[in-house]
C-alpha cells in the first residue's frame, strides 16, 4: 500500500525526468494531422483533446486510485457528490431503483431523495445492520446497492461481504462509498463492491485543500452477465457509436467510458490538474496518517465513553456495539477518524461544545490533518426530514468529531474542555433518559 501510493501510475518519465507528476495546465492538446484527432473523437485511439474529459496529471491519480483499490479503472472528478451522481446516473436509467443504507452523508441522501426521485428513481432505505431487509428491499427494477464502507458521521461498519453476495444474486451493482475508510484501512472490492466512490477532499488529500472525487471500477461488474439489464452499456450506443461493454475484453472498464463520455462531459465536472496533483500529494503518505489517525480517535472515544454529560460515544469500538465483530474481521488498521458523540442536553449543550473547543476547528470537512467538529443536526443533516435524520444516527445533542494529526493530549484536554462546558449549560443532566436508540 505505501509503495503503490507513492509509485503508482508514474515513473518519472516525462522529457525533463520529473520525479513527481508535473501540472499539465492546458486546455486543450495539439495533434499532427488530421487523422490523429478524428480517431480520437471516433473513440478508436486513445489519448487527450480537451480537459474537460481528461488531463495527463489526473490520468496519473486515476492509475493510481486503481492500484491501490485493486480495480480496472478509475475516474477523477471535480468533488465527491460529483463522483456519486455520476457512478450512479451510468448505472441508472428513469424507472430504476435503488437500495441503501440509512446511514450515509446527507448530501448523499438528498441527491436520491430529491435529484433522482426527479429523474424517475426510486429508493428504499434500509437498518444497513438488518440482512433480511436488504433481501426484502430488492426488486426486479433494482439496479444498484447503495452503502458506505465507515458510515459518516456515526462510524458504523457494514458486513460487505454478506451485502454484496445478497445484492449479486439479484444482479444487482454494489456501490461502495469508501471515503472514510479509504484503500489504506479497506479495499471494497475484496468484499464485493463492483465500484468504489470517494471524497478524495477527505483523507485522500489529507490537508483540506483540495475538493477532487474519485470512482473505481473494482473489475467485479461485467453487464454482459445480464446484458438486458444493462442495455445502454451492452447494445450500441447511438451517439458514441460503439458498444461500451466490448471495453470488457481488453481488460479496461466500459462502465467508466460509458461515464466519462457521457456524464463527466456533458456534466463538466472536470477535475484540474493542479487539484490532481495536490491530492497525489497527499496520497504518499495516506497509509502512515490513516494508522495514527485512527489510534488516535480509537483511544479518544474510549475516554470520552461513559463521560459525564454524553449519553452515547458512536465507535466500534465502544464496547455493545453490533458491528464490533466487524473490526476484528475487516478492518485491522483502524476505522478511520470520524466518529459522533451524543450529548444528553441535546443542540445547547452541543453548542456549548463546540464553542468551548480551542484545537479543535469548527467547519464541516472531515479527514484533514487538523481536528474538526460540527453539528450535523444544523449542518451536514439539515435539510433532511426529522425521521431521516434519526435513521442516518444524527440527534439534537449529535457531534460530529473529525481526529486529525494533532498531539494525542492535547486533544484530549481540548475535548475536556467541551465537557466542561456541556456540565455548565446542562448539569446533571440524566445520561439513561437522553440516551437515543443506536438506529431508529
Amino acid at each position: 500500500m505505501s509503495t503503490s501510493a507513492i509509485h503508482a501510475g508514474w515513473s518519472g518519465g516525462d522529457m525533463h525526468g520529473a520525479v513527481t507528476p508535473p501540472i499539465y495546465a492546458t486546455s486543450a492538446y495539439a495533434h499532427p494531422d488530421h487523422d490523429s484527432l478524428k480517431e480520437l473523437f471516433a473513440r478508436r485511439r486513445s489519448g487527450f483533446a480537451y480537459a474537460r474529459s481528461g488531463n495527463p496529471t489526473t490520468a496519473v491519480l486515476e492509475q493510481r486510485l486503481t492500484a491501490l483499490e485493486g480495480g480496472i479503472g478509475a475516474i477523477a472528478v471535480a468533488s465527491g457528490q460529483a463522483a456519486t451522481t455520476i457512478a450512479l446516473c451510468a448505472l441508472l436509467e428513469p424507472g430504476s431503483h435503488v437500495v441503501a443504507s440509512a446511514l450515509l452523508y446527507g448530501g448523499t441522501t438528498e441527491f436520491l431523495d430529491d435529484t433522482l426521485a426527479d429523474l424517475a428513481v426510486t429508493t428504499t432505505t434500509v437498518d444497513p445492520w438488518d440482512l433480511d431487509a436488504w433481501e426484502r428491499a430488492i426488486t426486479p427494477s433494482t439496479r444498484v446497492v447503495l452503502v458506505e464502507s465507515i458510515a459518516n458521521p456515526g462510524a458504523q461498519l457494514v458486513d460487505l461481504d454478506a451485502i454484496s453476495a445478497i445484492a449479486h444474486a439479484h444482479d444487482v451493482a454494489v456501490v461502495v462509498d469508501a471515503t472514510l475508510s479509504t484503500p489504506a484501512l479497506y479495499r471494497a472490492g475484496d468484499h464485493g463492491a463492483d465500484v468504489v466512490v470517494h471524497s478524495a477532499t477527505k483523507y485522500l488529500c489529507g490537508h483540506g485543500t483540495t475538493i477532487a472525487g474519485i470512482i473505481v471500477d473494482t473489475g467485479r461488474f461485467d453487464p454482459r452477465r445480464c446484458p438486458q439489464r444493462w442495455q445502454r452499456l451492452t447494445t450500441r450506443n447511438r451517439r458514441f457509436g460503439v458498444v461500451f461493454a466490448d471495453d470488457y475484453e481488453r481488460g479496461a472498464s466500459g462502465l467508466l467510458s460509458y461515464a466519462r463520455a457521457k456524464y463527466v462531459t456533458d456534466f463538466g465536472t472536470t477535475l484540474p490538474a493542479t487539484s490532481a496533483q495536490q491530492i497525489l500529494v497527499g496520497i504518499e503518505t495516506l497509509d502512515l496518517r490513516m494508522r495514527k489517525i485512527s489510534a488516535d480517535a480509537a483511544t479518544l472515544a474510549g475516554r470520552l465513553h461513559g463521560s459525564a454529560g454524553i449519553a452515547r460515544v458512536n465507535h466500534p469500538s465502544i464496547p455493545g456495539r453490533p458491528d464490533a465483530h466487524l473490526v476484528r474481521r475487516d478492518f485491522p488498521h483502524g476505522t478511520s477518524g470520524v466518529f459522533s458523540v451524543d450529548l444528553a442536553g441535546g443542540e445547547e449543550a452541543a453548542a456549548a461544545f463546540c464553542n468551548a473547543l480551542e484545537l479543535f476547528t469548527l467547519a464541516v470537512n472531515i479527514g484533514d490533518a487538523r481536528s474538526l467538529v460540527c453539528h450535523p443536526g444544523t449542518t451536514t443533516h439539515s435539510h433532511l426530514t426529522e425521521p431521516q435524520r434519526r435513521a442516518c444516527g444524527v440527534h439534537p445533542g449529535t457531534v460530529r468529531l473529525s481526529i486529525g494529526l494533532e498531539d494525542l493530549e492535547d486533544l484530549s484536554a481540548d475535548l475536556e474542555r467541551g465537557l466542561a462546558a456541556v456540565e455548565a449549560v446542562a448539569p446533571g443532566t440524566d445520561r439513561a433518559a437522553q440516551e437515543p436508540a443506536l438506529l431508529s
